[in-house]
C-alpha cells in the first residue's frame, strides 16, 4: 500500500511528511523545496489485541504504545503542483510519475489562506483554499484525460465493434500503471451512464468524464486542512467540509505533532500520537514549556482528532482504503519461533477471507491451507470465512 501526498507548492506537505515519519526532509518556505519525492514509512494506529491475552506483543514491525498498535504503511511525498502541471509546467510530468503507483491521495491544503496558487507566500486570509481544491483536482482530471487522448481515436475504433467487458479490458490494460482494473472501468461506466458499445461517438464532454471517474475510484482522496490553528484556519477547515462534501476534511497541524513527537522522541513528553493530551516527563526550559502548552491549548484542546496527522492516515488506509488488521496468532501460543509475542499485524483489504489471508503470509502457507483457528475462540475456519477488522488467527497447513 503506497499513500501519496500531494498538494500545489509550500503548504506543509514535507511538515507532515515528516512529522508522519520523523524522517529528515527539507522544510522550507518556497515552492519546490521538494525535487525528488521522499518515501517513508508512516504508521497507522489501532488497539492492539495483546491486553486481551494479558500480554505485551513485541512488534517486529512498527510499534506498540501503552497497548495501542503501529502498523506501518508506505508514504510518498511529492513536489508540488502548479497550474498547468499536467502540461509539464512546474515539476508536472515528474510530480503524476512518481505518484502513479499510490493507492489513496492525501491533499495536503494551507487552511490559513496565506499561499498563492503557485505556492507563494502571503498575507493569511487573502487566498481562498477551496481554489487549491478545485485546482489540484482538475490538473489530476486533465492528467487521466491526458492518458485516454493519447490512444483514443484509434483504441475508440479498434473496440468499438466489441462488448462491454472487452472495453473494460482494453482500458484497463491501458491504465493499468494507475492501478486500474476491469471491474474499476465497469463501475465508472455504470456509475456515469456511459455507453460502452460504441465509444468512438463519445462527445469531449463524455471523454472527460470517463477519464474523471477513473481518477476519483483509481485514486481516492482525503483533505488534511492543515495550518488550522492559525487565524483563518479553523473556519476555512469548516468551509471546506461544507463545499466539498464527497470528502473527508480533517482539520490539521503538521507542525504541532512534529513538534511533539520530536519531544517525545527527545523523552521530555509522553504523547501517543493521535491522541488530546500528553505528559510532561521532565523539567524543561521556559520557552520549551511555553510551546508546548500553546500546541495544548490552540491544537490538542481546540480539535477532536487532536493535531490531525494521525487521523488523516487512520482515516486514508481504513475509511478510503478500508483495510482490515489482521494479526497472525495461535490458540494456545501468541509467539513466533523466536520467542516474539505477536510480532505482526497485516493490512488486507476488507472483504479478505481466511485464505486471502494465509496467502499474505506466504504463498505456499496458502497453497497448503487446511483451515484457520480463531486465536479468541479456538473456532476452525474455512478457507472462504470472511475475516473482520482486529481478528487474530493461526493458519493450519497439510
Amino acid at each position: 500500500m503506497l499513500i501519496g501526498i500531494i498538494g500545489k507548492a509550500n503548504v506543509g506537505k514535507s511538515t507532515f511528511y515528516k512529522a508522519a515519519t520523523l524522517a529528515e526532509v527539507l522544510i522550507a518556505n518556497y515552492p519546490f523545496a521538494t525535487i525528488k519525492p521522499n518515501h517513508g514509512v508512516a504508521y497507522v494506529k489501532i488497539p492492539c489485541i495483546d491486553s486481551e491475552f494479558k500480554v505485551q506483543c513485541m512488534p517486529r514491525t512498527g510499534f506498540c504504545i501503552n497497548h495501542i498498535r503501529f502498523v506501518p504503511v508506505d508514504l510518498m511525498d511529492v513536489a508540488g503542483l502548479v497550474p498547468g502541471a499536467s502540461e509539464g509546467k512546474g515539476l508536472g510530468n515528474q510530480f503524476l510519475s512518481d505518484l502513479s503507483q499510490a493507492d489513496c491521495f492525501i491533499h495536503v491544503v494551507d487552511a490559513s489562506g496565506g499561499t498563492t496558487i503557485e505556492g507563494k507566500p502571503a498575507e493569511p486570509g487573502s487566498h481562498d483554499p477551496i481554489e487549491d481544491i478545485k485546482f489540484i483536482e482538475r490538473e489530476l482530471d486533465l492528467w487521466y484525460l491526458g492518458i485516454l487522448k493519447k490512444v483514443w481515436r484509434v483504441f475508440a475504433r479498434t473496440i468499438s465493434t466489441v462488448k462491454d467487458a472487452q472495453f473494460a479490458k482494453e482500458v484497463a490494460k491501458q491504465f493499468s500503471g494507475l492501478k486500474i482494473d476491469e471491474d474499476l472501468v465497469k463501475r465508472v461506466l455504470l456509475k456515469n451512464k456511459l455507453n460502452a458499445d460504441k465509444p468512438d461517438a463519445w462527445t469531449d464532454n463524455e471523454l472527460e468524464i470517463f477519464a474523471r471517474g477513473l481518477r476519483i475510484m483509481s485514486k481516492p482522496m482525503i483533505i488534511a486542512a492543515n495550518k488550522c490553528d492559525t487565524s483563518f484556519g479553523k473556519t476555512n477547515a469548516e468551509r471546506l467540509a461544507k463545499e466539498f462534501p464527497e470528502y473527508l476534511v480533517v482539520p490539521c497541524s503538521a507542525d504541532s505533532e512534529l513538534a511533539l513527537r520530536q519531544a517525545a522522541k527527545a523523552g521530555l513528553i509522553e504523547y501517543v500520537p493521535g491522541e488530546c493530551d500528553f505528559k510532561l516527563k521532565k523539567e524543561l526550559l521556559p520557552k520549551q514549556l511555553e510551546a508546548l502548552e500553546a500546541i495544548k491549548k490552540n491544537v490538542l484542546a481546540q480539535f477532536k482528532e487532536g493535531t490531525g496527522v494521525q487521523a488523516v492516515l487512520n482515516h486514508a488506509v481504513f475509511d478510503l482504503l478500508k483495510y482490515i488488521a489482521i494479526f497472525p496468532a495461535g490458540a494456545h501460543k501468541l509467539a513466533d519461533s523466536k520467542g516474539n509475542i505477536l510480532p505482526d499485524c497485516f493490512l488486507l483489504p476488507s472483504g479478505s477471507t481466511a485464505l486471502d489471508f494465509a496467502f499474505s503470509l506466504h504463498s505456499d502457507i496458502g497453497k497448503n491451507f487446511v483451515k484457520a483457528i480463531d486465536a479468541r475462540t479456538g473456532k476452525a475456519l474455512g478457507k472462504d470465512h470472511v475475516l473482520q477488522h482486529r481478528d487474530a488467527l493461526e493458519i493450519a497447513t497439510r
